[in-house]
């Protein structure tokens, strides 16, 4: 079910904060990020991370802090406190690049025990769905979004049940690799992991105990599998409309075709 229906038959909660990652550089990218992190790459006319922090304005969310590293002063000097943009934001810094994990633990304080949205910040979606993925049902513990038709060895492979709950996520899976996994996730449907989340606090409990993937990286995809894992619900809701991973130079002149 790719619509909003299944979030219709439940109770909200209505997120206001969002936490967005921006600290690292993009090397796939090359001089591109010579001076700025790829976030700040302008696609269409404007960085990347401001069609996000635009589009969850405009979902209602109003409180940012935006998880800075790699020319942090590019993201601070252009969006400051926020006010220009209608929001407010606040600025943490990650000091060791070692993967999504760990770097979600830096918004505790800001999050204050509220649920919020997480976006990676490099990821263009269609706007419409800002809206939809901060009305988190009182019955779920988080959101995870999907979208259709991308190459699991490039980002995380979401396996969810006909319900639309996940089941399993595994991240830059190569081919063969289902072999071993859950008995459950083999017999799923699987989609791409798009990048956008809406957690409650919870999830802090599972980033707080992950471990270095096989790449060496701490994965957030680990942490929200040990989440779902453990018994809470996971709802995956299938994004609408344009998305991409803006992560390197053919992608990026792609969408800039497209004006």
């Amino acid at each position: 079910m790719s619509g909003d229906g299944w979030a219709s038959f439940n109770m909200t909660t209505k997120i206001d904060k969002a936490v967005v990652l921006a600290a690292g550089r993009g090397t796939r990218m090359r001089e591109l990020t010579n001076d700025v992190p790829k976030p700040m790459i302008d696609v269409r006319g404007k960085p990347v991370l401001q069609h996000i922090v635009e589009g969850l304005r405009d979902a209602g969310v109003r409180r940012f802090v935006i998880v800075v590293g790699y020319h942090a002063e590019a993201v601070q000097n252009f969006f400051g406190d926020g006010q220009r943009h209608g929001v407010d934001i606040e600025y943490v810094t990650q000091t060791v690049q070692d993967g999504t994990g760990r770097v979600v633990d830096l918004a505790r304080n800001f999050t204050g025990g509220s649920p919020f949205v997480l976006s990676y910040g490099d990821i263009l979606i269609g706007q419409e769905n800002y809206k939809r993925v901060v009305d988190l049902p009182d019955n779920c513990e988080a959101i995870i979004t999907v979208t259709r038709g991308e190459d699991v060895s490039k980002g995380g492979a979401v396996f969810v049940n006909e319900q639309m709950e996940l089941v399993d996520l595994r991240e830059k899976s190569q081919p063969g690799e289902v072999q071993g996994w859950s008995e459950l996730s083999q017999h799923a449907v699987p989609f791409y992991n798009a990048g956008l989340y809406a957690f409650r606090p919870s999830i802090f409990e599972f980033t707080e105990k992950v471990m270095p993937s096989p790449r060496g990286e701490y994965e957030l995809t680990d942490a929200i599998r040990d989440l779902a894992h453990s018994g809470k619900k996971i709802k995956a809701l299938e994004l609408t409309g344009e998305w991409a991973d803006v992560r390197d130079p053919e992608i990026l002149a792609r969408l800039n075709s497209k004006l």
